[in-house]
């Protein structure tokens, strides 16, 4: 798994971005954010925020939570899981259990397929 300063340097390039650019938008200085790209430095919250939203992704991939840099960046999922967390905890347990049930049940169908 990538660490954190890999992930921002192949991010960055990816999206064809300098360190100098990368510094301007989040107002820092280059060497900041090459000591980020080395692992030397740990940005602040606020930093990492502001870094996932200039590199399109989340805090959450950047600190290694998921390996899907876009995983929650889509709204139609976010606005169920909005949902779902408002919920009663009773319910939210049947609504997980159910879904845990279909997870299980794409992933069977997808090796079965194999």
């Amino acid at each position: 798994m990538d660490s954190f300063g890999k992930k921002i340097a192949a991010l960055r390039k990816e999206m064809k971005i300098s360190q100098t650019e990368l510094a301007k938008k989040i107002n820092t200085s280059v060497s900041v954010i090459s000591r980020y790209e080395r692992d030397e430095m740990t940005p602040s919250i606020d930093a990492a925020k502001k870094l996932a939203d200039i590199l399109q992704t989340t805090v959450g991939y950047l600190l290694g939570e998921t390996q899907q840099q876009n995983l929650f960046k889509d709204p139609a999922m976010l606005n169920r899981l909005n949902e779902i967390s408002g919920f009663q905890d009773e319910d939210k347990k049947h609504i997980l259990y159910t879904l845990d049930a279909m997870i299980k049940s794409v992933k069977l169908k997808n090796i079965a397929a194999l």
